[in-house]
């Protein structure tokens, strides 16, 4: 378990790639996911994970040098979620992944703003959906809000909800 931000896009996936920050990846959703998201916005022709390292808690929570201490609300997310020992290692090494990824300047969330803001430039309304979840697994998301581009600019920590996806339009 890890944040997972999905994006629902009308562009290709080497569009999307080309461009999401330095350190920042693009991986394409699964059949499953992709489903699930074009049902909410059906425009979308790509579905992916935004990631750094293999999930996308930089993008919601700057990471502490100290390990331990950066790792403490992941793991009482995942005793109130009563999940197993087992899965909270692996969601643990998962989350380790992306330590080694410098922050741009300004951080992760000024970074997502502006890739945000270009991707709408380019694409037009484009889904985001954030999520807190076992493997990386996405339940149907609730309902849609409407989010606009200077909104997310001007408030990059605040405009992502858990489990409240956001269409961002100009």
């Amino acid at each position: 378990m890890c944040y997972f931000l999905y994006i629902a896009s009308p562009l290709t996936l080497s569009e999307v790639r080309s461009m999401v920050p330095p350190g920042a990846v693009a991986d394409l959703g699964s059949f499953a996911e992709q489903q699930t998201l074009r049902k909410v916005h059906p425009e979308a022709q790509t579905v992916a994970r935004l990631l750094i390292g293999r999930c996308s808690c930089d993008f919601i929570r700057a990471r502490l040098a100290d390990e331990r201490e950066d790792e403490r609300h992941l793991r009482g997310r995942y005793r109130k979620l009563e999940v197993p020992r087992s899965v909270m290692i692996e969601a643990i090494e998962r989350h380790r992944r992306g330590a080694g990824v410098r922050p741009p300047i300004g951080g992760w969330p000024g970074a997502l703003a502006r890739f945000v803001a270009e991707h709408a430039r380019n694409a037009g309304a484009t889904l985001y959906h954030l999520t807190f979840s076992p493997q990386g697994s996405l339940a149907a998301p609730g309902k849609i809000r409407s989010v606009l581009v200077n909104e997310v600019l001007s408030t990059p920590e605040a405009w992502l909800r858990e489990e409240s996806p956001a269409l961002v339009t100009r």
